[in-house]
């Protein structure tokens, strides 16, 4: 319908514009949402609480139920700003209860695993120093992919020792970068390939057209490399920052300190994200406090 191709285009400008999100969740918003008005072949201002039920129940054994939970954010996301827009008056979302989600774990990745799968990396091309070099930074400073897609050279402060990071919503923070992936890099960088243009003059990691790297090519990739060095894991660039956290944890580092590399908002999303049971680092802040008077 025409009417709900144009109702996408400016509810993707206000998730933009509006409300800061970046181009990968935007795009999955819009896919999530045009999935289901296309499915339920409705003017939104006449979809039912029931219409919407039925759609979710529908591919309930097709997706996981984590999928699940992000389509029905995005769709109740969508009709808060059909009301805003003056599109509609009620959210047919708001008598939906989300899907109960477990704890998820990804694999986590032991420290020989992890100089398995860089010690691995073919020196022989330019590429394989480029290759060490991003599972460098990836293990080293805790980034995300998206946020190595977008590394530049001048985000690195190799006298401080910190790297300047992009995260969600464009916020900054440093992150400490070590010699070994500082080495990487400097490696990486004496026989980097000419940018195919001006602009991509800055951006840290190219590929063999000297534009920059996509995701999807580091994410093949990490699973080449872990194969190649034996590990049988289900890992991801993401895996990579999980270890990061997790042996940061394990070796005493404390959990603010390492919220703050990870740019997460909340402490109890680096919890869940350390597999950390909260009753731990909660006893012990219980145990430090001055008021605390139990033995």
């Amino acid at each position: 319908m025409e009417k709900n191709t144009r109702l996408c285009k400016d509810y993707s400008y206000y998730l933009k514009i509006e409300r800061g999100m970046s181009p990968n969740t935007v795009a999955s918003y819009l896919s999530d949402v045009s999935e289901c008005l296309e499915a339920i072949g409705k003017d939104p201002k006449d979809i039912s609480t029931d219409d919407l039920l039925a759609f979710i129940d529908e591919r309930s054994e097709k997706v996981s139920k984590r999928t699940q939970a992000r389509m029905l954010s995005a769709i109740r996301s969508f009709f808060n700003w059909l009301i805003l827009d003056g599109e509609t008056k009620e959210n047919p979302c708001d008598g939906i209860d989300s899907p109960k989600l477990g704890r998820y774990l990804p694999d986590v990745l032991s420290v020989e695993e992890v100089s398995a799968i860089i010690d691995g990396v073919d020196l022989s091309t330019w590429q394989g120093y480029r290759d060490k070099a991003i599972l460098e930074v990836l293990y080293g400073c805790g980034i995300r992919v998206s946020e190595a897609v977008g590394l530049k050279l001048s985000m690195i402060y190799r006298d401080q020792g910190v790297v300047r990071i992009i995260g969600k919503g464009n916020k900054e923070r440093l992150v400490p970068i070590g010699e070994m992936a500082l080495e990487a890099m400097d490696a990486y960088v004496d026989c980097r390939p000419e940018p195919a243009a001006p602009e991509y003059d800055d951006i840290a990691f190219l590929n063999r057209f000297g534009k920059p790297l996509s995701r999807v090519s580091i994410f093949e990739m990490v699973k080449k490399q872990a194969l190649m060095a034996g590990v049988k894991k289900s890992i991801s660039p993401h895996t990579f920052r999980h270890s990061f956290a997790t042996h940061l944890i394990e070796n005493g580092a404390d959990l603010r300190m390492v919220q703050e590399m990870l740019g997460h908002e909340s402490v109890l999303t680096t919890e869940v994200y350390t597999h950390i049971d909260s009753s731990t680092w909660q006893a012990a802040v219980l145990e430090s406090h001055p008021r605390n008077k139990r033995k």
